[in-house]
């Protein structure tokens, strides 16, 4: 029996009700979802492209390979003639990062922190504008007007600091060397690491940041206990973006780099290395055949590489999820 003038008793839960759906919430929830499919089908498209044309090219043996493709040594087969490829093109990526991330998060933190609001907003447009500039334009830049003005530093390197291997001279005049090709990827890669980084400094919380100050720290000791610490996974995020930009870059690697095929550290010497991408550039004109699969091979490498690189960056990035912006 059910007593209904209880005024304890609970009410009937009700069933759960879904709200009622409008057609632009569900033309924009297939929208989304036909995008991230979109991207996904893209990817596997590319991938199966450069298999696919990249397989007549693999199925040879070093001798077919050599009598069909001019630049390869009859000793050569086709991962040793990729190899000191892919050595030159982390090489030089590796450079540019090391070069380039200080810098960039300096820059960062000026702009964010230290320069007075109407500089920080003309400072940090400036920085935006070098992401526009042509590779083409920083290759002209680095060959014409860089290059003269490394030799003397490049000449002083292998004179006082020869005996570090890395700095075994002599000194080339002009200095087409990876180290050359690294700088000028490192100002190429400079604006994009800036400026993730200076939105994700400016994502921490001013309280944390407040508090840090009342408790008599210093400005730096306040970036150190508050800012850095929440932003790391975002400059993290900040460096592979730029480390898969100079992994790719072509044209100004090409004009400012004198190439060879070598697994060398010398970074001070010309006709040492190569990366991937302007050796496709320089090849593709003279290709043809099996040629072509050959540099289709080695653009699959860079592929494969890449992806490595932002599965590592996103595998970073969730291990230092604490330190987030979500959170």
């Amino acid at each position: 029996m059910t007593t209904t003038g209880d005024p304890a008793a609970k009410p009937a839960r009700p069933g759960k009700q879904r709200a009622p759906q409008r057609p632009g919430d569900l033309i924009f929830s297939i929208s989304a979802k036909a995008a991230g499919v979109l991207i996904l089908v893209i990817l596997a498209a590319v991938a199966l492209f450069l298999i696919v044309q990249a397989w007549p090219a693999i199925q040879l043996d070093s001798a077919e390979l050599a009598e069909e493709v001019h630049w390869i040594g009859e000793a050569q087969s086709l991962l040793d003639y990729v190899g000191p490829l892919v050595f030159g093109t982390i090489l030089a990526a590796l450079i540019a990062l090391i070069i380039a991330t200080p810098i960039a998060i300096g820059v960062a933190l000026f702009i964010s922190h230290y320069a007075p609001r109407r500089l920080a907003t003309s400072f940090a447009y400036v920085i935006d504008l070098l992401a526009a500039i042509p590779s083409v334009v920083y290759g002209l830049w680095g060959g014409l007007w860089l290059m003269p003005k490394l030799y003397p530093v490049f000449d002083w390197l292998a004179t006082n600091l020869g005996f570090i291997p890395i700095f075994e001279g002599p000194a080339a005049d002009p200095p087409r060397t990876i180290l050359t090709a690294g700088i000028v990827l490192a100002v190429m890669i400079l604006p994009i690491i800036t400026a993730v980084s200076r939105e994700v400094f400016l994502q921490t919380p001013t309280l944390h940041e407040e508090a840090a100050l009342a408790l008599g720290a210093t400005r730096w000791e306040m970036i150190r206990m508050t800012v850095l610490p929440f932003a790391r996974s975002g400059v993290i995020s900040a460096a592979m973006l730029g480390l898969g930009r100079a992994l790719g870059e072509t044209m100004a690697v090409a004009m400012v780099l004198s190439p060879g095929l070598l697994y060398s550290f010398l970074i001070l010497r010309p006709g040492q290395q190569q990366n991937i991408a302007a050796n496709i550039a320089l090849k593709f004109p003279e290709s043809s055949g099996v040629g072509i699969n050959v540099l289709i091979f080695t653009g699959l490498v860079l592929f494969v590489i890449t992806l490595v690189v932002n599965m590592l960056a996103r595998w970073i990035v969730s291990r230092r999820a604490e330190f987030s912006g979500a959170n």
